[in-house]
């Protein structure tokens, strides 16, 4: 019988190939409000939080991009303000995006960097407006003050990285004049994973990935291609705030990221079990399908 002590030194030694692979390299987590509010805020934050300090302490080069939605929800929603959604898309008008900006800068990116300074990385918060990151015009009048990215200046982003911190970016952008967006988070992390020329993209979210059955848990896609993906969504069989992800997902990996990963957000160090094992867990994306690589 296996000891214990010999399937932990079994477990570390499986991550050793991956730890070489991936050393100084980017790879974007989009950490969703669905996957902080999925436990206790404390407890997914620290859990994140061990994670990403693990990832930076092996030489990888982790960029954290956040949402904040069930927050923002929660908050519009003590405020009397109902909250409405077009395509996963918040109808954001000039009251809204102030609640969004207070959640989103004020709450929820202060609490991750936080959390991952207590365990050793040093985490500095960015907002998509700060040095002109993410720069935006306006959707759809009818959505309101919800910005589509026109460019990214990754320069802060690079900064922070070269000074071997973590960035955490809230997905607040602005316009030519100044005027805040709110930004969606998925797009946001797929456009600075290309900026920054990311190994990987991977969202965190409050499900255990993509389903081929949106009903179904039990139709779980563990590897698909970007090409399934596109008919997936011409299809109808992907909805919500899923379509976000995988029109994001399908961008990234046209632009050069080689994999982008959905997972879910509630499962202990499932950043680690992701990146670190040869089993892995929720759904990858490429280009196409390479059988034996991560």
């Amino acid at each position: 019988m296996i000891s214990s002590h010999e399937k932990v030194g079994a477990l570390l030694i499986e991550a050793l190939p991956y730890i070489q692979q991936f050393a100084g390299k980017t790879v974007v987590v989009k950490y969703g409000g669905n996957a902080l509010a999925g436990a206790s805020d404390a407890d997914a934050a620290g859990t994140f939080a061990q994670d990403i300090a693990l990832m930076h302490a092996v030489g990888i080069k982790p960029v954290v991009v956040h949402g904040g939605g069930p927050q923002i929800s929660a908050l519009m929603e003590r405020l009397g303000k109902k909250p409405e959604f077009r395509d996963g898309l918040r109808v954001t008008d000039a009251e809204t995006i102030e609640i969004a900006s207070m959640v989103l800068l004020g709450t929820v990116n202060p609490q991750i960097v936080s959390a991952i300074n207590v365990h050793g990385s040093s985490a500095v918060g960015v907002s998509g407006q700060d040095a002109g990151l993410l720069r935006v015009t306006q959707r759809d009048p009818e959505l309101g003050f919800v910005g589509d990215i026109s460019s990214v200046d990754p320069s802060v982003l690079k900064s922070v990285l070269s000074d071997n911190a973590v960035p955490v970016v809230a997905t607040i952008g602005s316009d030519a004049n100044g005027q805040a967006y709110n930004v969606n988070a998925d797009t946001a992390a797929s456009a600075i994973a290309v900026a920054l020329g990311a190994e990987k993209l991977i969202y965190l979210t409050d499900i255990e990935g993509l389903r081929a059955d949106k009903d179904d848990a039990s139709s779980l896609i563990r590897r698909t291609t970007d090409t399934e993906i596109q008919g997936l969504l011409k299809s109808g069989s992907i909805d919500g705030g899923m379509i976000p992800k995988m029109e994001s997902c399908v961008s990234a990996i046209a632009s050069g990221v080689n994999r982008c990963h959905i997972l879910d957000g509630r499962i202990p160090h499932v950043l680690l079990i992701e990146l670190f094992t040869v089993a892995g867990v929720g759904t990858m994306i490429t280009s196409q399908l390479e059988e034996g690589k991560k």
